[in-house]
């Protein structure tokens, strides 16, 4: 018995190539959508899939009648308000179907609404982003290995069946195997036939018995065999990698309240499943830090309840010191995200600006400083405005609102025309 698995992108009941062309042609709408729908929500469910409305206007196809042609002269019962001549005003716009306002007249349709995968959220999501200034360093000694096709084996998964190519072998097989019984059959039913007008019975019978035990033989020839199946083969092509590193700096001190944590949260997730899923093998630093830093993983980073002080510099100099043990920036691209409220210890920031000229700046490829405050703005964000006009690769941005993360994220990173 065998087991046909259906693997075909295309679902039951489903179009995957009228879906694509469908977000396709209304790409700009759901990218407006997502862009208003992502500041609502939550730091955990930044990656899950999305209910998008669009409006009815903007996915009306155009359509052509034909008119009556000429001028004509009607005269319609009922009128009592009009005469030939008037000039008739141009009727309301129809009630509003989305739910807007209540409404006593008119009437009109709810927005189109679909869903869309968790896949195509994120594409969209990240669309026309990247790391700049990213250049090929010093290759990795563990490179990637990406699988290719690579002939046929008779050993493997079921995943990896070929099933033309079994049945093909397993049609050779029977051929071979059945043709000489068939051709022995054959042979012998002429034999009988030669002795249908003869008396040798023993004869007869002795050929009925061998025809029998050929036809058995036949029979017994499986028609798949494991001997049948091949797999298809694949081997690793070597994939040499560019080596990249992000450094990820967030101000945990006792100035940022539990809103400002959450959207510097918010910011720094979107920069993590930006990069996972645009490149491989990315490294991720995580630094923490008030009056002192810290190097800690994911879970902490993003969870830690730690506070106190602020000293920005504190960050910065641990950021050097795993760059000089770790990330040496001949052999790596360096790329650093920074986080604050812009509230930093006496004369830190001037400390914070020497640190990144002399040193930080000539190392990475990429600096960014996001300040998420709504008060004015405090002297760390002046003392960068320095360094962004001397530095081509420092860019600095203010998040007041929630809504602002994604705005300004996607103009750290937007991909560079080519020149």
């Amino acid at each position: 018995m065998m087991q046909v698995i259906d693997r075909r992108l295309n679902q039951k009941n489903k179009s995957t190539v009228n879906r694509q062309r469908f977000i396709r042609r209304y790409r700009k709408q759901i990218k407006q959508a997502i862009t208003k729908q992502i500041s609502k929500r939550g730091v955990t469910d930044v990656d899950q899939s999305e209910s998008i409305s669009i409006p009815t206007d903007d996915i009306t196809e155009p359509t052509f009648r034909n008119g009556s042609g000429g001028v004509k002269d009607r005269v319609y019962p009922g009128n009592k308000e009009f005469n030939t001549g008037d000039r008739i005003k141009r009727p309301p716009p129809a009630g509003e179907g989305s739910g807007r306002r209540a409404s006593d007249k008119g009437e009109g349709e709810d927005d189109f609404s679909f869903e869309i995968s968790s896949d195509e959220y994120m594409e969209i999501l990240f669309e026309g982003l990247e790391l700049p200034n990213l250049k090929k360093n010093q290759l990795k000694k563990l490179v990637n290995y990406k699988p290719i096709r690579s002939g046929f084996n008779t050993d493997g998964t079921p995943s990896n069946i070929d099933i033309v190519r079994s049945l093909k072998g397993s049609l050779a097989r029977r051929i071979a195997s059945q043709s000489p019984l068939r051709r022995e059959i054959s042979e012998k039913k002429l034999l009988l036939e030669d002795l249908s007008g003869t008396d040798s019975v023993e004869e007869k019978e002795r050929l009925k018995i061998e025809i029998e035990e050929l036809k058995k033989r036949l029979a017994s020839v499986p028609y798949l065999d494991k001997f049948d199946l091949r797999y298809k083969n694949f081997d690793k092509l070597p994939q040499p990698t560019t080596n990249a590193v992000m450094f990820c700096l967030m101000d945990v001190s006792g100035s940022m309240d539990q809103m400002t944590k959450e959207m510097a949260k918010r910011f720094f997730i979107l920069l993590y499943m930006f990069l996972k899923r645009t490149y491989k093998d990315v490294e991720v630093i995580y630094i923490r830090h008030h009056t002192q830093a810290k190097e800690v993983d994911e879970q902490e980073f993003f969870y830690s309840q730690e506070t106190g002080g602020t000293i920005v510099s504190s960050a910065l100099k641990l950021m050097l010191e795993i760059v000089h043990d770790r990330y040496p920036a001949s052999d790596w691209n360096i790329y650093a995200a920074q986080a604050s409220d812009g509230d930093n210890w006496n004369d830190d920031s001037r400390v914070c600006h020497k640190i990144l000229s002399d040193k930080i700046l000539k190392l990475v490829r990429y600096y960014t400083y996001v300040e998420i405050t709504q008060r004015e703005p405090q002297n760390l964000w002046y003392e960068y405005l320095k360094l962004k006009e001397s530095y081509g690769n420092f860019a600095m941005q203010k998040i007041a609102e929630q809504q602002d993360i994604y705005p300004v994220f996607r103009e750290f990173f937007q991909k560079q025309s080519v020149k």
